[in-house]
């Protein structure tokens, strides 16, 4: 059994208490914390190395079970170590791969985001407003982009209870000289009529096309569908779920309930229950566009994006 070096589990402290928190930031924390692994150790052989890296990597696949950037990011990193080993190259060797395809994942993650904002800030017209919910980098870049193309865009942001997510959102776009207002969730209803299109990330894609995002996001789709108003979903092809193409189901992470109410008010109701879901899912019927880096797909194309993915398809 490998012993977990200070620098693997203060990464999966600060993943799983959301102190790094976002599908795609979380994916590269994990796969720079793994890059740091690589030499912290002399391994006397591939072997050793080889399952070093992968327990290394399979306890932090531990720390956030929804977001599948988590697992798709390891295990391609851990895929690129085990094509070298394959290929007889010694330690060392498979050191220096390990290196390079932790930089490649890392790299291609970010300009990813900076592609999905480019394909997506086209599909915002001048004089929209729009609503986004949590915090999502790729739909912050592609409202950013379309605000710097010289489009005339208000945002309603919504607070994104009860870690309030949203008011990261909020002061991000804020800062960056767009007109922003901040809304509890259970007004989306009530402001949805003033919405042009609402625009949200993901933590998970199925291969139906549902989508895996943070609480409240399937209501607020459920809202816009009622007022015909579009719902965009902007996420990196790295959030799309291998194992749904076989039928697995996404797990819904449950929080510690002391996000919803103080455990000292808890500990005087002893009797009341607390379930605190993180995600929740919302049916592809609800959703107009999936934008990627790969360009635009309706949610039912998206089994047809997986099956070209198939490095990330399961062996």
């Amino acid at each position: 059994m490998v012993e977990f070096s200070d620098n693997l589990q203060k990464s999966f402290n600060n993943i799983k208490t959301m102190k790094v928190r976002g599908a795609g930031l979380i994916a590269r924390t994990a796969v720079e914390t793994l890059k740091v692994e690589i030499d912290r150790e002399n391994d006397r052989d591939v072997t050793a190395f080889l399952s070093r890296m992968t327990e290394a990597g399979e306890y932090l696949k531990l720390a956030r079970p929804t977001a599948v950037s988590l697992p798709n990011s390891i295990n391609n990193f851990l895929r690129q170590i085990q094509v070298g080993a394959k290929s007889g190259s010694s330690v060392e060797e498979i050191k220096a791969i390990s290196r390079k395809a932790a930089d490649m994942f890392i790299e291609a993650s970010l300009e990813a985001i900076k592609k999905i904002g480019e394909i997506g800030s086209k599909r915002i017209s001048d004089g929209d407003v729009l609503l986004t919910h949590c915090n999502s980098q790729s739909a912050i870049e592609v409202i950013s982009m379309a605000h710097s193309q010289g489009k005339n865009i208000k945002v309603f942001v919504t607070e994104t209870r009860p870690r309030y997510q949203g008011r990261l959102t909020a002061a991000a776009l804020a800062d960056r000289g767009l007109d922003i207002t901040l809304i509890p969730d259970s007004a989306a209803r009530l402001y949805m009529t003033k919405i042009d299109k609402v625009i949200v990330g993901a933590d998970a894609i199925a291969a139906n096309g549902a989508v895996i995002n943070k609480i409240g996001t399937s209501q607020i789709a459920a809202i816009a569908k009622e007022s015909r108003t579009r719902v965009m979903v902007a996420a990196e092809t790295y959030k799309i779920s291998p194992q749904t193409f076989l039928g697995e189901l996404i797990e819904i992470e449950e929080r510690d309930g002391s996000e919803i109410a103080p455990k000292e008010w808890l500990n005087l109701h002893p009797n009341i229950k607390v379930r605190n879901p993180a995600f929740d899912v919302t049916p592809s019927e609800y959703i107009d566009i999936i934008i990627t880096e790969m360009g635009l797909f309706p949610p039912q194309g998206i089994i047809l994006l997986l099956k070209d993915l198939y490095s990330l398809l399961p062996s």
